[in-house]
This record gives structure tokens, C-alpha cells and sequence, in this order.
């Protein structure tokens, strides 16, 4: 019986053997693509390539992606492990044409590996294939032994795939396997294509992409024909394996029995081994989200690993794992898996530590859901309701991990229900604000109609790595949509040029400035960009003249910039490796930008850097450049470029040709941008700020060379300065300022105690005005106090010299006013209240409020009715009174 890992490689064998390029899984998270939120098929990869935006140097390619449904259009979450197939992760084995062959031999491939490789049985394989498509239905019978009765016609819905409302499209056909009468449906007529039963379980999908689709629904057919197809991993392996679920398969397995192992019970193939479904698949998914640089927090892709990950740990406890557990299930994953992914075992132990760091924060959060929960239910209680309203239920939910399910539980347990309707209207409340919060501008539609504009042109010659100027052909100009055979002075247009010393925007690095000169023209340069293709397109404003076609230019790159933007891009890299070596090898780039003036760099880290931290990753920054290394760009080839140590970057994508920079013996990444010569060119690194953006990322911006400089001088003249006004040497700033701050705390504390004394004396002086009213003390009287605090202790110290009364205090500040009321205790039974006391003094002078029976503070906006709304007060005292008799 082949195992899973087997299965993995012959799959991948086979297609190499028929002239495929064994490609890499790519990252979880998709590179420069904002419309998905993580890879889901294996053919997101080559999405560029489909599109026309980007060529590879093959036109046949194999993978096994690794894939995650969970969150967005396509998401299984809530459905894992109550089915034998779903999953949060999971393998899609592959093969793609890319413009090279077309139905004929994607399904002579599928079949051949099916029954000739794998061995499956022809007599149990059907195939469906869409509604009009005659050339596949022909196909089948001519080169399989399918006889006609197992090749179905299906519509639309089933059988034709699009990549989005327009663009490539096209029919698909399936490859089914009949499992046999013991998995059919009840249904009466169970039949494929009828009903979707276990018993008809598809195995691989066959997309023929051979037509584009426009605005208007038009299709029209590729000038290339292209094939993408999938076959799920872990459903093949169950079909070989002989189980009927993929939870029985070797790759799932020994993860279930881990969890045996960790609880002392024995797992079940019926609904109590739901859990054990749930953690064994989340384990999972945690493992390799985290290995491609996911960290969990309240959004995005973070809050889906929150999700799962607190999902897992919820049903751990429901079989009684009440500790942190899901962090030793890594190495398990590891040893599955490993082989075939050597991230998880590269990123281990740092996995291991983002998991039981959040296991550990949301044992805490629900501890104190709990206590939010049992205090929701005793509201719904006092309110006389028998159910939890949607939006509670939604912030257990949302604020403390409380799935619905758990919710319904403990409202169950005290005779209440939960409104399911009001929950999903708050759900989709959540998803609608996520939606509108992902509408931006989506690159690649903008690379893709410039592509379409410039469609047959070659990708540009970049001479940027050894000149600053250089002479080009102007080979097309853009303006609007459309492309054109001149631009007028004073206006705005994209040039593209044969060759450039212009960089393009990519890389994290911004694209350069500067000027084209042709004969009769002179162009600014504002900004310059790259598509995937290789192109470089020049963002443009015409001077002077007129610009054409086929003109000849003189490309010249605004030198001080790029220079400044080659020292910061030297110190990023610097500083990517001195992060490594003082916080930890689990410091990984997520992220950054490189400006002339500055160089932002945002890293995996859990903590904010102590003061010794950032002093020691800025000592070694600087010792580098102070080696004066050279600093070294060539290209070669990616296995070269990992086998000598190179670091490759989170959600970068990579051709089989990289340009490897290497500084000395201290640095090698793999970077395709400009950089210094040799690192004393930078002058000197300072880090400007260090912060949190996010759960587990970390951001550090800094300074190099003139920007340094100036950053430096304006804080030495600042300390200068502060020197001259406390009359202090500049090194005694720290010491001087340290005893001013004495003096000034020592000044306030006898202050504040002479406030005190003036406050009593003021009370005192007050208590005179103290009237009766029905035999109960009242003093409502304007006051001076600082602030509502003041306030509230003069308001004390009157109520405790009373006894027993009522106290209404006003003071005027500025353009407001601000009450205080009180009553004591004792007079609570009589009607009085301080919150309707005050609410109705605060209305007078144009404000509102309310507060305890025994205490109560507001603000007005009118300080001129004070007097006015303290009368208000009185006669509000009297009402009360006379309410109770």
C-alpha cells in the first residue's frame, strides 16, 4: 500500500517524466495578489502566467501546493471534521500547460497515471465533462476504455470554471470514482450528477482554459490554450489506501493518535471523534500558516489562525485538555511532513512558540469570557428574557473565542436559547465591514491593462546596476487606456523604453525619479514602476516638446536620490542579519520600504526591543559599515543562491534566475535591488523608532548617510538648546532635568496639601448656607474647584461634615460647567436620587447625565445659568420629597 508521502512523490515523478518542471509549493500567502487570502489551488502561483503578466522558462509545470480554505469565498472551517473530505489544509497535487499541450494530453496524462501508475480500477472511473464540450466527450471514448454510459454531461455550475467575472475561462472535465452501492444516498434516484453522495467521489479536475471572457459576457478564444488541473492529496490517498475518510488515511493518522496518546481515550469513527478530526486537522494548518510567516491578531489572515488555532483548543478541552497542548503537535506535523516541506522543520521551534503563546492568552480570555457570559445571563435573567440576543452572542464570539456552539450550551444549561438569526445579522455585519476594508486598488488589474496596451512588446534591459544614465528607444507611450503616437508638452504619459537605467518600484524599494531627453523633448520622471512581466514603465511629464514613438532619449536617474536609496537599501539588509544575530533567528522581514530619506523595515518578533536591544542591532549595523565590506550583485541560480546561504524573503516570488547580493562575509540575501558599492558609503545607521504593528510583527525605521546626519544635528541642537535654557552642560542635561522634576514633585505635594487646608476651610465657610427642606439638610451652592475631581472631594468633605443630607455643587471653567451631586445613605429610602438630581440640574445649563443614588457628576455647557440650574436642583429635592409623602 503506497503512503501518502508515496503517493506525493510518484504523482510528481510522473509528470516530470513527461517533460513538467517540478515547481515549488508557493507560500500560504500569496504573493502580490490582495483578492485572495490564502493559496487555494495550485494554480494561484501561475496566475501571472495565465494572465499574460508574467513568463517562466517552461511551459509545462508540476506541484504540490499546500493550500488553506479557511475565511473568504472559499471557506471550510466550520465544516472540518464533521465529513470524511473537508479540511482547513490541505494538498493539491497538479499539472499545467501553459500554452503547450491541451485536452488531448491532460487527459492521456490523468488516465495513464490513474490505472497505469497508481493502479486504480478502470470499471469504478467516470468521467463528466461540460454541457456543449463534444471535443472532450470525443476524447474520452478514444483514449480511455470509458464506455459512453460513464461519460456524463454536466452544466455550468459543475463543469465550466472561471478565474473571475472576466478573464480566462473555460470548461473542465472530472475524473469520479464509483465507491459502490454501500455509500450511496437514501435518495431514490442516486445517480452522478444527480445527487452529490459519498458514493460518487471526484478525484481529479481537468480546467481547459481556452476562452477570455470580456465586460459583456462575450467569449472569445485564447491565442493559446492553457491546462490547469487539481487532485486533492489527501482524497487520492484515502481512494489508494482502501478507508473511507481521509482522517483514516497516514497522513492524518498519527496526529489523531497524538491526540489519543495526550487525552488517555480512544478515538472513534462516528461523532465522537469529532474533535480529534478538528485538532489533527488544525495542527495542521497552524503549523504551516506560522511557517509562511502568519502571526495571529484581530485581522485579516491573522484572525483566521486565530480562529482556527483557538477553534482546536476549545475542542481540546471539551476532551478534557485544560493546558496549553496544541504546540506539541509541530514536531508530529514535522515528521509527516517534513520532508516534503522543510519550513516547518527549519521554523520549529519558533511555530512552537507563537501557538503556545496564544494558547496560553486565550486560556485567559476564556476565563474571563466566562465571567462575561455568566454576567450576560444573569442580565437576560433581570430582564425577564429567555434569550441571548444575536449581538451578545456575537461579542462572546467575537471579543472571547466563544464559538456559537458553546454559547448555546451554556444558555442551555440555565433554560435560555440563543437568537441564531440576530448572531448570523451581526456575522455578516463583521464580513460586509472586512469586505469594504479589502476594496483597494488591485495592482495586477492595473498590470494587466497595461500589459494588455503593450501586449507583443519586449520586457525592458535594465542597465541600473552599473550606470546612472543611458541612452533608449522609446518603444510606447500610454495616456489614459490608451496607447498613443505622441504627448504634448504638459502632459501627463507612461513611456516604455528598450532599455532604462531607471529601477522600477518592486522589491520593497521606490522606483526612481529624473528625466528623458530626446530631441525636441524633455520629460520628467516622477515615478517609475515594474510589471511582472519586465517591463519598466516611466511616469512621465512632458516639459517641453513633444514626445514620440521610436524617439531616442537620454535616461538620466536623479543621482543624489539613488544614491541616498542605495545606502538605505545596503543598511536594510545589514540590519535584517543583525536582527537575526542579537533577537533570534525566528526574526524574519515581512515587510519594507526603502526611500531616499529613510528605510522602514517590519520583522516577526513577539516583544518590543529593550533599550540594549536596539543599542546592540545598532552597534553591529554600524561596525559593517565601518569594515567598509564590499558589497557584490551577481545573478545565479536559485538552488546556487540557497545552497550558499541566502536569505530569501517572506512573500517574495522567485524565478529559476535570482541576483544575489552579498555584502562581505556578513551578509547574502536574495534582492534584486540597487545598493553601495561598499557599506562605508553609508556613513552611519541610526534607528529612528521601533513599534508594534500588529499581533507578533514589529517595525523599525532608521536613517543613513545625509538623513542621518540630519536627523543627529537636530536632536544635538535640541539638547543644545535645553542646555542653554536650564543652565546646564550639555552631558548634565539628564541629571539636570531629573532634579528639576524633584523639585517640581516636591512643590506640588505642598500645594496639594495647602489645598487641602484651603478646601476644609472653604468647607467650612460653606456649611453656613446649608438650608432645610422637609427636616432634611440640603446645600446646593457654586464653588471654585480646578477640576471635576476637586469637585468631588470638596462635595465629600461637605457630605461627611453634614451627617445626613444632600449635596449639589457647581463650578464654572471656561466655556462649561461642571455638578456634583450626593445624598447619603441614610435618606436613599425617602425617594432621593442623585442621578435624577443631577440630570436634571445639567439640563438647565444645556448639558445631560446621570449616575448611582448616592452619587452622581455631570457637565453643562452654559456657565451662566449656574446659579439657575442649582435652583433646579432644590426644587427637584422638594419633588421627590413630596412624591413619598
Amino acid at each position: 500500500m503506497l503512503s501518502g508521502n508515496e503517493i506525493r512523490k510518484i504523482f510528481l515523478q510522473y509528470f516530470a517524466s513527461k517533460g513538467h518542471t517540478v515547481v515549488a509549493s508557493s507560500s500560504l500567502v500569496p504573493h502580490d495578489d490582495p483578492t485572495l487570502l490564502f493559496s487555494n489551488a495550485g494554480m494561484n502561483q501561475f496566475k501571472d502566467v495565465f494572465l499574460g503578466l508574467d513568463q517562466r522558462s517552461y511551459r509545462r509545470a508540476t506541484t504540490s501546493q499546500k493550500c488553506v480554505r479557511a475565511g473568504g469565498k472559499h471557506n471550510d472551517l466550520d465544516t472540518v471534521g464533521r465529513t470524511a473530505r473537508h479540511h482547513t489544509f490541505f494538498e493539491m497535487l497538479g499539472n499545467f500547460s501553459f500554452g503547450d499541450y491541451f485536452k488531448r494530453e491532460a487527459i492521456t496524462y490523468a488516465w495513464e497515471f490513474l490505472t497505469e501508475v497508481v493502479k486504480l480500477p478502470k470499471e469504478k472511473l467516470w468521467a463528466t465533462v461540460y454541457l456543449d464540450d463534444d471535443e472532450a466527450f470525443n476524447l474520452w471514448q478514444e483514449i480511455t476504455d470509458l464506455p459512453v454510459e460513464r461519460i456524463v454531461r454536466l452544466g455550468e455550475k459543475d463543469n465550466f470554471w472561471s478565474m473571475g467575472e472576466t478573464g480566462p475561462c473555460g470548461p473542465c472535465s472530472e475524473i469520479i470514482i464509483d465507491r459502490g452501492p454501500a455509500y450511496r444516498c437514501e435518495a431514490p434516484q442516486c445517480a452522478l450528477g444527480v445527487c452529490d453522495c459519498d458514493r460518487w467521489l471526484e478525484l481529479w479536475n481537468l480546467v481547459f482554459m481556452q476562452f477570455n471572457r470580456d465586460e459583456t459576457g462575450k467569449m472569445t478564444p485564447l491565442p493559446r490554450p492553457s491546462i490547469d488541473t487539481g487532485m486533492g492529496l489527501e482524497r487520492v490517498t484515502s481512494v489508494l489506501q482502501g478507508v473511507d475518510s481521509n482522517y483514516d488515511t497516514d497522513l492524518l493518522q498519527p496526529l489523531i493518535k497524538f491526540v489519543e496518546a495526550l487525552t488517555g481515550q480512544d478515538y472513534h469513527r462516528d461523532q465522537r471523534g469529532f474533535p480529534y478530526r478538528v485538532i489533527s486537522d488544525h495542527a495542521r494548518s497552524c503549523t504551516f500558516l506560522i511557517s509562511d510567516g502568519v502571526l495571529p491578531s484581530n485581522e485579516g489572515r491573522g484572525y483566521v489562525l486565530r480562529r482556527i488555532l483557538r477553534r482546536a483548543v476549545r475542542f481540546g478541552k471539551s476532551l478534557g485538555l485544560n493546558d496549553p497542548f496544541l504546540y506539541r503537535m509541530v514536531p508530529v506535523v514535522g515528521q509527516l511532513m517534513g520532508n516534503a516541506y522543510p519550513e516547518i522543520l527549519e521554523k520549529q521551534e519558533y511555530v512552537q512558540k507563537v501557538i503556545r503563546i496564544e494558547e496560553e492568552r486565550f486560556h485567559e480570555t476564556l476565563h474571563d469570557g466566562m465571567r462575561v457570559a455568566e454576567d450576560m445571563i444573569q442580565k437576560v435573567k433581570q430582564q425577564n428574557r429567555s434569550q441571548i440576543l444575536g449581538e451578545e452572542a456575537f461579542l462572546l464570539y467575537d471579543t472571547y473565542g466563544f464559538p456559537i456552539d458553546l454559547t448555546e450550551d451554556i444558555a442551555e444549561e440555565h433554560g435560555l436559547t440563543v437568537d441564531q438569526e440576530g448572531f448570523k445579522v451581526a456575522m455578516e455585519a463583521q464580513r460586509q465591514r472586512a469586505r469594504n476594508a479589502r476594496q483597494e486598488v488591485r495592482a495586477w488589474d492595473k498590470n494587466l491593462l497595461l500589459t494588455g496596451a503593450l501586449e507583443g512588446l519586449p520586457p525592458t534591459q535594465f542597465l541600473g546596476w552599473d550606470t546612472m544614465a543611458a541612452s533608449g528607444q522609446v518603444l510606447a507611450l500610454i495616456q489614459g487606456k490608451e496607447r498613443v503616437a505622441t504627448a504634448q508638452e504638459g502632459g501627463e504619459v507612461l513611456v516604455l523604453l528598450d532599455q532604462t537605467p531607471f529601477y522600477g518600484e518592486s522589491g520593497g524599494q521606490v522606483g526612481d525619479s529624473g528625466s528623458l531627453i530626446a530631441e525636441g523633448a524633455v520629460l520628467q520622471v516622477e515615478d517609475t514602476l515594474k510589471l511582472p512581466d519586465g517591463k519598466i514603465i516611466h511616469q512621465a511629464r512632458v516639459k517641453t516638446g513633444i514626445i514620440r514613438e521610436s524617439d531616442e532619449v537620454t535616461a538620466q536617474v536623479e543621482e543624489e536620490l539613488r544614491r541616498d536609496t542605495a545606502r538605505n537599501h545596503s543598511a536594510t539588509h545589514l540590519l535584517h542579519k543583525a536582527l537575526k544575530e542579537v533577537v533570534g533567528e525566528h526574526v524574519n522581514q515581512a515587510g519594507s520600504l526603502v526611500e531616499p530619506e529613510r528605510l522602514r523595515f517590519d520583522f516577526s518578533h513577539f516583544t518590543a526591543l529593550s533599550p540594549e536591544e536596539i543599542q546592540a542591532v545598532e552597534e553591529r549595523v554600524n561596525q559593517q559599515i565601518w569594515r567598509n565590506l564590499y558589497v557584490e550583485s551577481r545573478e545565479t541560480s536559485l538552488e546556487e543562491a540557497r545552497a550558499m546561504g541566502a536569505m530569501a524573503l517572506f512573500g517574495e516570488k522567485y524565478g529559476e534566475r535570482v541576483r544575489l547580493v552579498s555584502i562581505g562575509d556578513y551578509s547574502r540575501e536574495l534582492c534584486g535591488g540597487t545598493h553601495v558599492d561598499r557599506t562605508g558609503t553609508c556613513g552611519i545607521f541610526k534607528i529612528v523608532s521601533e513599534a508594534a504593528i500588529g499581533a507578533g510583527l514589529r517595525r523599525i525605521e532608521a536613517v543613513t548617510g545625509s538623513g542621518a546626519y540630519r536627523y543627529l544635528s537636530e536632536r544635538m541642537q535640541v539638547l543644545l538648546d535645553t542646555a542653554t535654557v536650564i543652565k546646564a552642560p550639555p552631558l548634565e542635561v539628564s541629571h539636570r532635568v531629573e532634579t528639576l522634576q524633584q523639585a517640581l514633585r516636591d512643590r506640588e505635594k505642598e500645594i496639594s496639601a495647602l489645598q487641602g487646608r484651603l478646601a476644609i476651610y472653604e468647607v467650612e465657610h460653606l456649611l453656613d448656607q446649608t438650608q432645610e427642606i422637609q427636616g432634611i439638610k440640603v446645600l446646593a451652592t457654586g464653588v471654585k474647584a480646578d477640576d471635576v475631581e476637586t469637585l468631588r472631594a470638596m462635595a465629600d468633605l461637605i457630605r461627611d461634615k453634614l451627617g445626613s443630607g444632600v449635596v449639589i455643587l457647581g463650578s464654572p471653567w471656561a466655556d462649561r460647567v461642571g455638578f456634583v451631586a450626593m445624598v447619603t445613605k441614610d435618606l436613599l429610602g425617602r425617594g432621593l436620587h442623585a442621578g435624577k438630581i443631577i440630570k436634571a440640574v445639567a439640563s438647565v445649563a444645556g448639558g445631560g447625565g446621570g449616575g448611582r443614588p448616592d452619587m452622581a457628576q455631570a457637565g453643562g455647557k452654559d456657565p451662566s445659568r449656574l446659579d439657575e440650574a442649582l435652583g433646579m436642583g432644590i426644587e427637584m429635592i422638594g419633588k421627590m420629597l413630596k412624591s413619598v409623602g
